[in-house]
């Protein structure tokens, strides 16, 4: 066994270790997080996600962490559009709506009237809009049912795509970890492409989305600012 597979397996067995329901919820919590608006832009969900799939045994534990994961997506989710609905103008306006930068709040604004319901789809796939949507959703007209009727699916896809990935790539691992020198390179290799695809997805996503969230002046209508620092002196 190469240091890559003894690394692997050590990883593989501490996550192994940890409690069935613990990790399930750990995973559920971190999902939930990612997709609210005040953490959802600095807690690696997906990270959490995959890294607890690993550990997934049977069957069982499989629906198991799909079902919390999903649920935590769309608690997460619901909660931005409360916000959104009840306190979205002071957020927009407070420090972290500063750090956010007009900007994005513009493009979410234009993103939600264009598109609706399939903006809320879409962004579940997108980085910043993710955290975004639910908030804008909430300061708009859309009511909460149709919100999360078309939150819902788009959270099985993510949930289903990520538990598959994380729970297929370490169980051919096991099974290949003491016949194969190198099945170490194949469990990263598997991780790495599906990353790379999951950024490759998200680059034409925004592509193919970026003239329903642009306005008059855009210099880069095709992705999402990323997060400006808040200026101190502000």
């Amino acid at each position: 066994m190469n240091w890559l597979n003894e690394l692997l397996t050590a990883v593989l067995d501490a996550v192994q270790s940890v409690d069935p329901v613990l990790r399930t919820l750990i995973a559920g919590l971190g999902i939930f997080l990612e997709t609210s608006l005040l953490v959802g832009l600095v807690v690696p969900g997906d990270t959490i996600v995959i890294v607890a799939a690993t550990a997934v045994r049977s069957p069982v534990e499989y629906l198991a962490l799909v079902v919390v994961v999903v649920l935590g997506a769309l608690g997460g989710e619901s909660v931005g559009f409360a916000l959104g609905r009840f306190f979205g103008p002071r957020i927009r306006a407070s420090r972290l709506g500063r750090r956010i930068g007009e900007h994005n709040w513009h493009r979410a604004e234009n993103y939600v009237d264009r598109r609706g319901g399939i903006a809320v789809f879409v962004s579940r796939f997108l980085p910043v809009l993710h955290s975004l949507v639910p908030v804008t959703v909430g300061m708009s007209t859309m009511r909460y049912r149709k919100f999360i009727a078309w939150t819902l699916p788009a959270s099985v896809i993510w949930a289903f795509a990520y538990v598959t990935v994380g729970s297929l790539a370490a169980g051919s691992y096991r099974q290949l970890s003491q016949q194969l020198h190198g099945a170490g390179y194949l469990f990263v290799a598997v991780i790495v492409v599906f990353l790379a695809a999951v950024v490759v997805t998200k680059k034409l996503i925004e592509r193919s989305q970026a003239r329903h969230w642009a306005h008059p002046g855009d210099g880069d209508a095709n992705t999402i600012d990323p997060i400006d620092p808040i200026d101190d002196a502000a």
